[in-house]
């Protein structure tokens, strides 16, 4: 268990001194592991019936941001929380409930973050990121789940390395047209823009994450996500019998209620078939 992989002494502390940039179109199959992921959820039709879920994802974003204080304005990952929280339609006072058990004004804002690390099926390595109140229990659980479903579930570093925690941010691609969304992201200071279907996706160094999605937001861009990710170094692919395997694995971990997030290297099949 990790509290923040990819974060080592070393990391960025500032915009990047140059502009590395390039558009990643989806050809052969490729898309960026998350993305696909959550693709996959939406095909499933798992997301509307998960909203009591999202909520309390949500929710448990504001309170772990609200630790390092209450106000937005001087706080961008509780700026960041709440921009999220409101996207899924979190009703205002429960984001204000959640500010105050995270600043410590009410009772239920003693939750932990940390890491998860393993290999599931065909040894697609996962990362699962959770909120808890109760570390034994949850780690429990997820041993439970990885061994379950044929998976294993690792050490602190056995497959951290493989990915790097980055700001991604999501937009409307009917929105914008390629060029648009270059020019916009370059302004903004995004690394890179990645073709996923049916949106722009724009990555960032994590230290870089809140300038971004804040330049974003006073250029205008409507964001349909925003959030700090586990994006995978390189994509393992994997034929749609493993690919089966491995989500039920990540599905079964995602309904977990301490899970906030579950992060994969592997390259699904493009058209696999759904359960």
């Amino acid at each position: 268990m990790s509290r923040y992989p990819g974060q080592g002494t070393d990391a960025p502390h500032g915009r990047l001194s140059f502009f590395t940039f390039y558009i990643l179109r989806v050809l052969g199959g490729f898309m960026s592991g998350h993305s696909k992921w959550a693709n996959i959820q939406h095909r499933k039709g798992r997301q509307d019936a998960k909203r009591g879920k999202v909520f309390t994802k949500a929710a448990k974003e504001i309170i772990i941001a609200a630790k390092n204080g209450g106000d937005p304005a001087g706080n961008p990952r509780l700026r960041a929380a709440i921009a999220a929280a409101k996207a899924v339609n979190l009703p205002k006072d429960k984001i204000e409930a959640a500010i105050r058990k995270g600043t410590g004004e009410d009772a239920g804002g003693d939750l932990t973050e940390c890491f998860y690390e393993g290999y599931g099926p065909a040894g697609i390595a996962i990362m699962v990121e959770v909120a808890t109140d109760n570390k034994n229990r949850t780690v429990a659980e997820v041993r439970h789940l990885f061994t379950k479903h044929g998976g294993s579930l690792g050490t602190d570093g056995s497959v951290s390395w493989m990915f790097d925690r980055k700001g991604v941010i999501t937009v409307d691609k009917a929105a914008y047209t390629e060029d648009q969304m270059m020019e916009v992201a370059m302004e903004a200071g995004a690394d890179d823009v990645i073709d996923d279907e049916d949106v722009w996706t724009l990555q960032t160094a994590m230290a870089d994450f809140a300038a971004v999605r804040d330049a974003l937001e006073s250029a205008g861009v409507a964001m349909q996500s925003a959030e700090l990710a586990m994006v995978p170094q390189n994509l393992v692919a994997v034929d749609a019998e493993a690919a089966q395997k491995v989500i039920r694995l990540m599905e079964a971990l995602d309904d977990n209620d301490d899970v906030q997030n579950v992060y994969a290297n592997a390259d699904f099949p493009e058209d696999m078939d759904m359960d």
